[in-house]
């Protein structure tokens, strides 16, 4: 069924995408890979002692999707009833953070990537064709399922979405609205990510 993941035999899943559908898909992963930033410099892969002991960032990030990607720990601070609990969350959240976001912005990278580099070939296997079924490897299959989190997360976080109320309410946003295209986005991709979940269930 177009737009729907079915399973494979021997596992992994697949799913017909037309060319529009993976181009959205591919510029919305590009654009996380940006927003995630690059990886580590070269030379420091030479290295794996010191790739091991790196230290990430201990401040959460300015930027409200990376918040929302690499959430405090240890909850929101400011939601603590003392101002000495507050103190003692963000402390914890910045060792927490220090040593574990390096590992956890790697991850979404290599999902990220995954998308594109599946989605690549299959748009240089499929030339002159409107659009192809994408297959995917069991591995591949997870990888998906972790970058259209991220995506969803990425767009509801610019959508201001906080709860199910507030998704209920984007259904009924007027087709003049400029966050319209990006709804249709987040809800597409909520579909899709329901259906690789169902595909992927044992």
């Amino acid at each position: 069924m177009p737009g729907q993941f079915e399973p494979l035999p021997g596992g992994g899943a697949a799913v017909a995408l037309d060319d529009v559908e993976i181009s959205i898909i591919r510029s919305l992963a590009v654009q996380l890979l940006e927003l995630i930033g690059p990886g580590p410099a070269e030379d420091a892969s030479d290295d794996p002692l010191a790739e091991l002991f790196a230290e990430g960032p201990s401040e959460p990030p300015s930027d409200p999707v990376l918040r929302r990607l690499f959430p405090d720990a240890y909850g929101d601070p400011e939601g603590a009833p003392q101002a000495r609990e507050a103190e003692e969350q963000r402390a914890h959240s910045a060792e927490f953070r220090r040593y574990t976001e390096n590992d956890l912005r790697a991850g979404k990278r290599d999902n990220a990537l995954t998308v594109v580099r599946t989605l690549d070939t299959l748009s240089s296997a499929s030339a002159g064709e409107e659009g192809a079924v994408l297959k995917l490897s069991p591995q591949e299959s997870q990888q998906w399922l972790r970058a259209l989190n991220d995506l969803r997360l990425a767009i509801g976080s610019r959508l201001e979405i906080a709860d199910e109320d507030d998704t209920d309410l984007l259904y009924r946003l007027p087709d003049e609205d400029p966050r319209k295209p990006m709804v249709m986005a987040y809800l597409w991709l909520g579909g899709l990510q329901e259906s690789l979940v169902a595909t992927l269930m044992p």
